[in-house]
């Protein structure tokens, strides 16, 4: 079921906030030899996030399927900043963890329908 673009603008702006935030971190974290997982994670949400924020775009009929990895894949990124006591891993787990809100809101709203 396609959904239309309006309906997604809040968790698409969450997606994108949360991609920079980790575009952030994982740059701050590179050449760090204590943060490589770090920065590793941090790319991978960030790219996922892009992904997301994409297919809201064209409302995609495969956002559910993909907002669930996408949780997943920030709450593990939110968990991996979180072991740092630095700025930048602090505001990339707080833009993680509201993008697993968004995400999960996402699927939950479809899945009703």
């Amino acid at each position: 079921m396609l959904l239309v673009h309006q309906e997604y603008q809040s968790s698409f702006d969450v997606a994108m906030y949360c991609a920079v935030e980790c575009e952030h971190c994982a740059e701050a974290c590179i050449g760090n030899p204590e943060m490589v997982e770090c920065a590793r994670t941090c790319l991978d949400c960030a790219e996922i996030c892009r992904t997301a924020a994409t297919y809201m775009v064209r409302g995609s009929r495969f956002i559910p399927h993909l907002v669930s990895a996408c949780a997943e894949i920030c709450q593990a990124c939110a968990q991996e900043c979180e072991q740092y006591n630095v700025e930048h891993c602090q505001k990339c787990a707080k833009a993680c963890h509201e993008a697993v809100e968004a995400y999960r809101k996402i699927a939950t709203v479809v899945s009703s329908r």
